[in-house]
């Protein structure tokens, strides 16, 4: 053992001590092993920060640039409509299908970019339903990696498979597009079924960087606590006439506010005032205290819904919240009405109450004269609330959420995804080049800004990426990786196939973990090939058996689908050893049952 891999390996035992003990942010560990690893003459300066310009690294930040595009544009609420029509508000069903789509993806695409592609429509599904987003990345991401293993141009060790075979073996038959296939459904549904049975035991339920909190602050919760809960009710058939609002005198007596109606034509009334009716058939969504709802249905014979349904996109907590604003003294609302002034209509936002001198207004605001710092709570889209916070007059007293939504813009969004994806499946043009490619078209054509596309990024995944890779490198550079294999293979001897399979599975996997995938395919097929070839094994399978188990990296974020849900997620590294772990040992069985059966050994 030469100095040089004690080195590497002291250097590696650091990073996962670091990784483990959260001595300092991950990012931070990226850029330590490139300052470390180059002092220590273990890679050269080139190499140390050769993974920000690595094919990897610039396809992470292309693609999250193309998946933010996407977002922008309305893309995502769309897919998002659709998942959420056929998972409904389960989280097992929700995680299934997103995990299942972003797998599908994954086998024709490179998992980091199917990952990164469709982080933001999990992350919308998750503040919709309120499902806390660290109970569906992981297994999304999980579900990423193993998807690259249903086609060969799924994963770079696959797809270097029969290259790297005819080095061993010119004469060897190579495999085809569809011969992994089998292996890699009977891994999705054995990772589905894993998170599906133990997913409330191993994944943690904090919220991560998106909060799945209702429409209201708990800052403003706390001052208007009685302000109440959005309830859709049903108006019967049977319901007299057609009336205004003002004539129901709903707010007035039940302290409650009419935010929507939609009538049975399907007209949708997004923000009422006091004209606007309501009849049989239509359906409203209101906002008021529960005890009071209860009284009003009671009082004119309506139905309470038990979950939003018609209003269930408009006023979800993606597309609508509650905001305060301050009224300043150079306000033209000062001394006039809500009313008067057509608040509603000229805004598209609805007043729910005015607080004033600590106390809290609801049924009669609209008549009420309004003064200087009055604080007006209101509810509307997020991007009318972009369009208010312009005014000069009005002082917003928390971050608008959310943001403009360009729907006008998709087609040319859609066109950017599309012309990464023809270049890299049309004419294979390298991965990074495609997606920039695509990134770029976004900005030309001003899906999003080029300061916009810069601040979508997240450079933290990316710091920690680049500074993974010069560790690999070394790994390699130095023969660490070759010693342990070599040693390891030549204390077995003669042993069962199985045995001899498994123990190259495991081997393949730890170097996966902790060098680059690519690296261990070029390391351990031929290896593998020989020490099959010895004990009267098909050297294909072994092969399969390294490029398959080269997948099998969940117990560390070292992986690049594993380092781009970590901040999102908000995933410590014990996080993912505990649902790892589990998740490591599945995938080792059900990868050496499922060749068995299709390949036998």
């Amino acid at each position: 053992m030469t100095l040089p891999i004690i080195l590497v390996m002291a250097v590696l035992v650091l990073a996962i001590l670091l990784f483990i003990f959260e001595w300092v942010r991950v990012d931070v560990v990226g850029i330590i092993m490139m300052i470390l690893l180059p002092l220590l003459g273990l890679v050269t300066p080139k190499e140390a920060i050769s993974g920000l310009s690595s094919n990897a690294v610039v396809s992470i930040i292309a693609v999250i640039i193309i998946g933010a595009g996407l977002d922008k544009t309305g893309a995502m609420n769309s897919l998002a409509r659709v998942l959420l029509k056929f998972a409904g508000k389960s989280e097992s069903r929700i995680m299934i299908l997103i995990s299942g789509t972003v797998a599908f993806i994954s086998s024709f695409m490179q998992n980091i970019g199917a990952a990164a592609l469709f982080l933001p429509a999990a992350k919308r599904i998750c503040r919709q339903t309120h499902i806390p987003v660290s109970r569906i990345l992981m297994p999304m991401g999980f579900c990423a990696i193993i998807g690259g293993c249903i086609t060969l141009i799924g994963s770079s060790p696959l797809i270097l498979l029969n290259d790297v075979m005819k080095i061993a073996d010119p004469n060897v038959e190579p495999f085809g597009l569809f011969s992994v296939t089998p292996i890699g459904l009977a891994l999705i549904v054995a990772a589905l079924i894993y998170f599906v049975l133990f997913g409330r035991f191993i994944l943690p339920s904090g919220q991560g960087d998106e909060t799945g909190g209702g429409p209201m602050s708990q800052e403003l919760e706390r001052t208007y606590h009685d302000i109440g809960t959005l309830f859709e009710i049903s108006i019967p058939d049977s319901f007299a006439s057609p009336q205004t609002l003002q004539e129901l005198e709903i707010r007035p007596f039940f302290f409650t506010t009419v935010l929507g109606i939609s009538s049975q034509g399907g007209t949708t009334v997004s923000t009422p005032d006091y004209s606007s009716t309501i009849q049989g058939g239509d359906t409203i969504i209101v906002e008021g205290p529960p005890d009071l709802v209860a009284k009003m249905v009671q009082s004119f014979d309506w139905e309470i819904k038990d979950d939003l349904e018609v209003f269930a996109e408009s006023f979800s907590p993606n597309n609508a919240g509650i905001m305060e604003v301050i009224i300043t003294p150079r306000s033209e609302l000062v001394s006039k009405t809500l009313r008067s002034f057509s608040f509603r209509n000229k805004n598209g936002v609805t007043p729910l109450a005015v607080f004033r001198d600590n106390r809290t207004y609801v049924g009669d605001i609209s008549t009420m004269p309004l003064r200087a710092g009055d604080a007006l709570l209101l509810q509307g889209p997020w991007e009318r609330f972009h369009y208010l916070k312009e005014r000069t007059d009005l002082a917003f007293t928390e971050e608008v959420q959310g943001e403009i939504i360009r729907t006008d813009k998709i087609k040319f969004a859609v066109g950017g995804l599309v012309l990464a994806l023809t270049m890299i499946m049309g004419f294979h043009i390298q991965l990074s080049i495609a997606l920039l490619s695509g990134a770029i078209f976004m900005v030309l054509t001003k899906v999003l800004s080029i300061d916009e596309a810069y601040e979508s990024v997240d450079w933290m995944t990316v710091f920690l990426l680049a500074g993974l890779i010069p560790l690999g490198i070394a790994f390699e550079k130095t023969g660490a990786a070759k010693l342990i294999a070599e040693t390891i293979m030549g204390s077995l001897g003669t042993v069962a196939p199985l045995i001899l399979l498994s123990v190259i599975a495991i081997l393949t996997s730890f170097f996966t973990l902790v060098a680059s995938n690519v690296g261990a395919t070029v390391l351990m097929v031929p290896l593998a090939m020989n020490m099959a070839s010895t004990a009267g094994i098909d050297p294909r399978t072994a092969a399969l058996v390294v490029a398959v188990a080269c997948s099998n990296t969940f117990v560390l974020p070292t992986h690049q689908v594993n380092a781009l849900i970590m901040r999102p997620g908000g995933y410590k590294t014990k996080d993912y050893f505990r649902a790892g772990a589990g998740m490591t040992v599945l995938y080792l069985v059900v990868m050496m049952a499922a060749i068995s059966i299709f390949y036998g050994f």
